[in-house]
């Protein structure tokens, strides 16, 4: 399986950094996915849902530490980058945690 695309949306918020949207082999796509500032760093929140409970439920989310790894790096990695480009074109260098 391979990320054909990664749509980037910015945030300015404290721990919200941005929304994700991924596709997958051209063919499926999962929106939804938050990139959250935590306490050792940024992760990638996968899609949820709320429960009656008040608990939250993945919608969709990679079943092995290793893939989670893989889609983790690849979507901090595409937000990096557009974090980069729109400080580029903003003129301000923003510094980059990671």
């Amino acid at each position: 399986m391979e990320i054909t695309e990664i749509r980037i949306s910015v945030r300015n918020d404290n721990k919200l950094k941005a929304f994700a949207s991924i596709t997958l082999d051209n063919m499926l796509v999962i929106r939804g996915l938050k990139i959250i500032e935590g306490a050792k760093g940024l992760f990638v929140a996968m899609p949820s849902r709320r429960r009656p409970d008040g608990t939250f439920q993945d919608i969709a989310h990679p079943i092995s530490n290793e893939s989670r790894a893989w889609l983790e790096g690849k979507v901090i990695k595409a937000y990096m980058s557009e974090k980069d480009n729109i400080s580029t074109e903003a003129g301000v260098e923003i510094s980059r945690d990671i």
